[in-house]
């Protein structure tokens, strides 16, 4: 069986034919009917007003801080469990990550903690220029509250739902929420483009200020003129073709993950010493990865043990991450989310179908996991 990675790219013969179709056209230019068109339909579907198209979500985010005018010297709150592309793009302002906790319940930033750490910076006279809030692993972070307090101190919040194209949260799209939002089109995305990202808000002048500071700051004239600094950020028009017909897909590919995670809850959430990561509401998430948390004592395996166990078996598993500084910029982090080293994140294009050799070994806390898993055939 050839090796089963954790979330590789879903390619089908409509993605080969949509990008052939571009080739066809001659349209492979960085501009082009199949870029603008993959913003329209994203922003649809985000429910949002304008979007503009760039080669990662990273650069997103740093775009949407740039509008946010975040400079040196600024701070910017962002959760501490999310990948380091969360908090990067406030140290390419020169500003301070401020790190917030997150709620079990969610995985996402704590509203609570939210709210206490903004009160003390209102005190101090403090206050974060914006505020990062991660949708993680597909699941929406409790909006209502975040936004409120953000309000009350009048702080922009930036979206970076990366992870969670599709989800919902009260029936709002991941997405449309914040001052910003941005989403990821990477590799391992529910869709991808390859590499790719998309910035949306609903003022139209800061999505064509985005546009302008994505494509080199070129100024709008005959010659090369640049008065100020510009990035090559912007995303291929072949790049958006695959794009489209990859977000043409999306509803089956939310219902293939879920069904992946209901069948890992299904052969290993009562074994002894496993919770999956909670999902408060099953209609709403996306279901990108599937993670879940292992007590070592219970389980009698611990997190890397299963991680390694699966690798011989060529399974790849990582843990879950989480932000950490070891820089001399002091970063604060609260850790009332415990466990992160207890955490694992499991293949998401395949499903266990045999797993009773693996939950006889954790039942009598065996010091070697054995796991043997197959492909789910509906995927094939």
């Amino acid at each position: 069986m050839p090796r089963i990675y954790l979330s590789p790219p879903d390619i089908s013969q409509q993605d080969h034919a949509a990008v052939d179709a571009v080739l066809t056209s001659n349209w492979v230019a960085p501009v082009g009917p199949h870029l603008e068109a993959f913003e329209a339909a994203l922003a649809k579907r985000a429910d949002r007003k304008h979007a503009v198209a760039l080669n990662s979500g990273t650069a997103a985010l740093h775009l949407a801080l740039q509008m946010l005018n975040v400079q040196p010297g600024d701070t910017v709150i962002c959760p501490t469990l999310t990948f380091a592309a969360s908090a990067n793009p406030i140290c390419y302002c020169g500003a301070d990550p401020i790190f917030v906790d997150s709620e079990p319940s969610t995985w996402n930033m704590d509203p609570i903690l939210l709210e206490l750490e903004l009160g003390e910076r209102a005190a101090s006279g403090e206050l974060p220029k914006a505020v990062i809030v991660v949708h993680l692993y597909g699941q929406c972070a409790d909006m209502d509250p975040i936004l409120a307090v953000c309000e009350r101190y009048n702080i922009p919040v930036v979206e970076d739902a990366a992870e969670a194209l599709g989800a919902t949260y009260k029936g709002r799209a991941a997405g449309s929420m914040g001052a910003f939002s941005f989403f990821s089109f990477n590799g391992n995305k529910i869709i991808t483009t390859s590499g790719g990202g998309m910035l949306l808000a609903d003022k139209a002048s800061w999505i064509e200020r985005a546009l302008f500071l994505s494509t080199q700051a070129k100024e709008p004239v005959a010659h090369y003129e640049h008065r100020e600094v510009g990035y090559n950020y912007r995303m291929s028009n072949v790049l958006a073709g695959l794009g489209l017909s990859q977000l043409d897909d999306l509803g089956r590919r939310i219902a293939v993950k879920r069904a992946h995670f209901e069948a890992y809850r299904d052969a290993l959430g009562e074994l002894p010493g496993v919770a999956f990561m909670p999902i408060v509401d099953p209609d709403a998430a996306n279901y990108w990865l599937t993670c879940l948390t292992v007590e070592p004592v219970t389980a009698g395996s611990s997190r890397d043990q299963i991680i390694e166990a699966l690798a011989d078996a060529d399974v790849e598993a990582r843990p879950v991450r989480g932000s950490r500084c070891t820089c001399s910029q002091c970063f604060r982090i609260v850790r009332r989310l415990a466990g992160i080293a207890r955490k694992v994140c499991l293949p998401m294009d395949c499903v266990c179908r045999v797993v009773r050799r693996w939950a006889r070994r954790i039942v009598r806390r065996s010091s070697r996991l054995c796991a043997r898993v197959l492909r789910n055939d509906s995927h094939n």
